[in-house]
């Protein structure tokens, strides 16, 4: 798992963006001694990466002291509870053959499979250094949770997150004349608080082309990217094209490598949106610092089933904690009518998530209205 990998052998990101560029020799000697760096930070001066290191949090969390004793990444994951396993396979899955052909055990796995194949290939073409000098010279990212928590005030009702979706793999095209800017515009004229890009273009036919064509579109909205999130390549590679927030699954991710990211996201000024499923990943999450938006998923990312009352039964049993903590709540997928809205609302949400009920309306923008019985203030 690459980025659970970084998190011990390229921690100078997490510590300053700058220091990559200006000491890259520093960061390979640290991966090649991957196994080895604790006796080697000892005597190391306060103001070295290697000292970093030593009293780092995370280069000390339990994960990396199992990962460094031999330990397996999914052995790891699945001590957290996470069922999705990590190939780091070089082709796709379905091109392998007897004993070297891969069979996911469900939809959730098969995408990150593939995504797996999709990042090593794109970083082939474009690394990391690269992606990162990009995104210091994309335009300074918006405040994603300040405007959901304007529009919740301005409009009495849980702010919306409008969803750019051409295609799903459990319902196919939802749009066939999709034009990603056309619809992001309507939805803002509409309402919306901020928009949802999908990105991943294998299983939802987006790519970051949307992303990057909407918000140079002139549109305000603060924008999520809406990927599956395995590698912090797709951090900087999102905020190089203007996203202001992304979304990481807690289903997918082990605490460290969320952790991390959230580190990388804080110092590029972006919002991390943290999807949970459950209990045992919404325990998870609580339990990590600096987490200010977390989104409950109605719709199982393994079964594709959706049942409404999720988000209701876990904000019941932990919903004390998030309001202590702060955290605003994104209630996500199986809303369609006023009446979903204003159950979502009553079980505590801040925000929903939308874009199947939207996206194929004839305008999708105007269905905003249908969506919540009324127009929305913007």
């Amino acid at each position: 798992m690459e980025s659970l990998l970084a998190a011990t052998s390229l921690p100078a990101f997490a510590f300053s963006p700058s220091s990559l560029s200006s000491s890259p020799h520093v960061v390979r000697a640290l991966a090649g001694a991957a196994t080895a760096p604790r006796a080697v930070c000892c005597a190391a001066a306060k103001d070295s990466i290697l000292y970093a290191l030593e009293h780092d949090e995370m280069f000390n969390s339990a994960e990396v002291i199992q990962w460094e004793s031999g330990k397996s990444i999914n052995s790891i994951a699945a001590a957290q509870g996470i069922r999705i396993r990590r190939r780091c396979r070089p082709r796709y899955p379905s091109e392998g053959s007897g004993a070297d052909k891969a069979v996911p055990r469900n939809i959730l796995e098969q995408i990150i499979w593939d995504k797996e194949v999709e990042v090593s290939q794109r970083k082939a073409k474009k690394p990391l250094q690269k992606v990162i000098e990009s995104s210091q010279h994309a335009p300074p990212a918006r405040d994603f949770v300040g405007a959901l928590a304007a529009a919740r005030r301005r409009n009495g009702a849980p702010a919306l997150i409008a969803e750019v979706k051409k295609a799903s793999p459990s319902k196919g095209v939802l749009r066939a004349d999709f034009n990603p800017v056309e619809i992001a515009q309507s939805y803002e004229k509409n309402g919306a608080a901020c928009l949802s890009i999908l990105t991943d273009e294998k299983h939802f036919q987006g790519s970051f082309e949307n992303l990057e064509n909407v918000r140079n579109s002139g549109v305000k909205c603060p924008l999520l990217c809406k990927e599956f999130v395995i590698d912090i390549w797709q951090i900087y590679y999102a905020r190089s094209k203007g996203a202001d927030a992304i979304l990481l699954i807690a289903g997918v991710l082990p605490d460290l490598d969320i952790k991390y990211m959230l580190r990388i996201c804080k110092n590029l000024g972006m919002t991390a949106l943290i999807e949970v499923h459950d209990e045992r990943e919404l325990d998870r999450v609580l339990k990590i610092d600096g987490v200010q938006l977390i989104g409950i998923n109605n719709r199982s990312l393994e079964t594709f089933k959706v049942d409404i009352s999720n988000t209701k039964m876990l904000l019941e049993k932990c919903g004390d904690i998030i309001r202590e903590k702060g955290i605003l709540v994104v209630g996500e997928s199986g809303l369609f009518t006023p009446e979903d809205v204003a159950y979502a609302q009553n079980a505590g949400v801040s925000a929903i998530l939308v874009g199947e009920s939207l996206v194929k309306q004839e305008n999708p923008g105007q269905a905003i209205a249908g969506l919540y019985g009324k127009e929305l203030l913007h």
